[in-house]
């Protein structure tokens, strides 16, 4: 919770009633989010994904969701499969004359084959039209439902080969829905499909983040009347008490070791920032002014700590170091309103809300030449939060008084509007890359 943010944010979600409803333990299925691409990129790749052999077999069809998940990133041109037919399944069989005409530059091919026990083969192939050659190939076997997950590492591994970053279709998101006098935390894969609440209340839930690792997520909830940090542990289900000292407990933010958070507690009278043990003890004080300090950031290597003050006079972003030592670095000198930033995972820039006109949108600064770029242009967009390989920022938004999320290309170019089916979707956070995918 920050002080700074427009009373809005927590005034349209309060709720009378504090009993705990449900906690259920990640397997209560909800309704999918719907993404809808605004804009694209300006030099898009060509690429044309043809229907793998045997993949009408199964509820997922890996094609459209890789197709789905390269046109979402808006950095691919989806080209047609035209006439041919048979579709091609193995290189042998592509008439490579044929695809030349119809302007394919770079194809996937492949097929699904089912199992006696349950599984599946997944074999694949990117291919190079004009040398005739494979760039890329790979097989899986993997469990039918696990299909879908499948499909979304064959489009992180075409994305990463074509255009060298990392690509983040099969992570997760979580963000909080309401409905009626509802709150539920979800979890959903970043394409919004196999959303799951691990959390239901009468109180609101907000500011949840994302561990490290990807197995727990910190979040702000007012279930006993009062803001409390918690911990939920996706693997068991189980969930702990992080904070629930005197006062306001708020704004988790983890450490990239994941051994500890930033939070801010108002225990000793005033806003300040405090580093805690990820199991809740070693409790030791960052700030200590009669300021407003809160919503910390941690740099990807853990050295420094983004947050907002009002030190001087009005919220802007600074930087301390994550040891507290030393004087605190102003960073945001445009405009009187400058709010909840996030490093960028290269550590090279971070985002935020900025306020112009009465609008607050989501703006990016560079640390070292200090220029910022409005990315956003509605009317109260918060909560911006980085995808893990920084090419997208996913952020809450509002349209037509209804909460939604949405989402910005980093350099502004590509924009993306993502419903529920109902209510209000708002407190996004995406969530890290997998395991074997990240950086020792």
């Amino acid at each position: 919770m920050s002080t700074f943010i427009p009373i809005h944010r927590l005034v349209s979600w309060s709720a009378a009633a504090a009993l705990l409803l449900c906690m259920i333990c990640g397997r209560a299925a909800a309704a999918p989010i719907a993404i809808e691409i605004i804009g694209g990129g300006a030099n898009q790749i060509p690429i044309t994904v043809v229907p793998f052999a045997n993949e009408d077999r199964f509820a997922q069809r890996m094609a459209q969701i890789i197709s789905a998940d390269l046109q979402r990133s808006g950095l691919f041109k989806l080209g047609s499969i035209g006439s041919a037919r048979p579709l091609p399944a193995e290189p042998s069989e592509i008439n490579y004359r044929y695809w030349k005409g119809e302007g394919a530059e770079t194809m996937v091919i492949g097929s699904v084959s089912e199992k006696t026990d349950g599984h599946a083969e997944v074999r694949f192939r990117l291919m190079d039209v004009a040398k005739q050659s494979q760039v890329l190939g790979f097989s899986y076997t993997v469990s039918v439902p696990q299909l879908r997950m499948t499909a979304h590492k064959i489009a992180d591994m075409i994305y990463e080969k074509l255009t060298g970053d990392a690509g983040v279709f099969a992570t997760k998101i979580c963000y909080v829905t309401k409905n009626e006098n509802r709150f539920e935390l979800q979890v959903a894969d970043a394409d919004g499909f196999n959303s799951d609440f691990i959390l239901a209340h009468r109180e609101p839930i907000i500011s949840p983040q994302w561990s490290p690792d990807g197995t727990r997520i910190a979040y702000v909830s007012f279930e006993r009347r009062k803001p409390i940090v918690f911990v939920h542990n996706l693997l068991d289900g189980t969930r702990t008490v992080l904070a629930n000292f005197e006062g306001s407990n708020s704004a988790p933010s983890w450490s990239p070791d994941g051994k500890k958070l930033a939070i801010v507690l108002t225990k000793d009278g005033t806003s300040n920032l405090y580093l805690i043990g990820a199991d809740g003890t070693g409790l030791s004080r960052l700030t200590s002014n009669q300021a407003i300090d809160t919503e910390p950031s941690f740099s990807p290597d853990g050295k420094f700590i983004l947050f907002t003050s009002d030190r001087a006079g009005s919220p802007q972003i600074y930087r301390m170091r994550a040891d507290g030592q030393g004087e605190a670095e102003r960073l945001t000198f445009e405009g009187s309103y400058n709010v909840t930033p996030r490093y960028s995972p290269d550590g090279k820039s971070f985002i935020f809300i900025h306020r112009e006109e009465g609008h607050f949108n989501v703006a990016v600064q560079d640390i070292a030449t200090r220029q910022m770029q409005i990315l956003t242009a509605g009317s109260l967009d918060q909560s911006p939060t980085f995808a893990p390989n920084g090419k997208m920022i996913l952020y809450a938004s509002e349209t037509k008084g209804r909460g939604i999320l949405a989402a910005v290309s980093s350099d502004g170019r590509i924009k993306q509007k993502i419903t529920a089916q109902s209510g209000d979707i708002r407190e996004p956070a995406w969530g890290p890359l997998p395991n074997n995918r990240r950086k020792e």
